[in-house]
């Protein structure tokens, strides 16, 4: 009868022990996450010294990190190549995510030696059905048409990874949630677009957006509300202050007109002299007078271009 409890309640015991190493491993992650002398968030992992270090104050929270790299080194691209023994990360800008295999376009094998002619026809027909058993029902096609005319217009506007994942995690939603029927696949991808810009604090005017896109502003800016309130997305209003950055460096001015700018549109949003009006103008009237203040003068039209904005606004 001991025995039998014993052998009833392990289960038990063994949960119990999952569950407290689980809670000691968050505490400790948590623990890391700052430094506990300033409770600074900035630390940086020096591998070369295998330590987690505060930039902020200099402490050496952890030593003997692991590195998560691999165990072999290069010291070209050809040796990175040839010793990678994994493919790409996983990414949602591919409609497969990335997790599908290419055939090669070079006709060589897995040595390098060119494959006979005898073999070239084969190996053409293979490449062909690869091609199209990667892109199999209605539902993939759409993806791989949307996120291939995504990455195209961040490609033009300039828009870093990050933004490009996340344009692509808000069309996927879209397509569950079956949001596409009824709208242009140009369309519901250029407001992902934008909302994406919005979400990482990367603005871009609807402008900006229809510039690079093959749909109107107008049904951008339809589409956009649309998918925002139905998939619940909760984006705070665009700030001047983000555009400052862009609109200095396409102006070519120094750090001390973008610094006066954002001083400049502070003490304007505390009189809330910015309220009603448009980020884009008030960004562009800040960095004029900045501008002007910070002897880098530059005329209302050159900073109008820029901006995308009125030489009256």
């Amino acid at each position: 009868m001991v025995e039998l409890e014993r052998v009833i309640e392990r289960p038990e015991r063994i949960k119990e022990r999952i569950r407290q190493r689980r809670t000691r491993e968050r505490e400790q992650e948590r623990e890391t996450v700052e430094c506990p002398e300033c409770h600074s968030r900035v630390l940086e992992r020096d591998y070369e010294r295998a330590e987690l270090v505060c930039r902020s104050c200099g402490l050496v929270i952890e030593t003997n990190i692991i590195d998560q790299g691999p165990e072999w080194r290069a010291f070209d691209s050809d040796q990175r190549l040839r010793r990678a023994r994994v493919g790409s990360p996983m990414t949602y800008t591919i409609h497969d995510k990335g997790l599908s295999t290419m055939i090669d376009w070079r006709n060589r094998d897995s040595y390098g030696r060119t494959i006979s002619t005898k073999n070239r026809a084969q190996l053409y027909r293979l490449r062909k059905w690869q091609r199209r058993i990667r892109v199999s029902n209605a539902t993939e096609r759409n993806l791989a048409f949307a996120l291939s005319e995504l990455d195209r217009m961040a490609s033009a506007l300039g828009l870093h990874q990050n933004v490009r994942e996340s344009a692509a995690m808000v069309y996927r939603k879209a397509v569950e949630k079956n949001l596409i029927r009824g709208r242009s696949i140009e369309g519901v991808a250029a407001s992902a677009l934008y909302a994406a810009c919005r979400q990482c604090s990367v603005p871009r005017t609807l402008d900006e957006i229809a510039a690079v896109s093959r749909v109107s502003r107008k049904e951008i800016g339809r589409t956009y509300r649309f998918v925002a309130r139905e998939l619940g997305l909760k984006l705070q209003p665009t700030s001047p202050i983000d555009y400052i950055p862009r609109f200095c460096s396409g102006l070519d001015l120094g750090g001390d007109v973008q610094a006066r700018g954002i001083t400049i549109l502070r003490s304007a949003a505390e009189r809330e002299l910015t309220s009603g009006r448009g980020p884009t103008g008030v960004a562009a009237a800040a960095i004029y007078i900045a501008s002007i203040e910070c002897d880098q003068r530059r005329t209302q039209r050159e900073v109008a271009e820029v901006a995308g904005v009125t030489e009256v606004t």
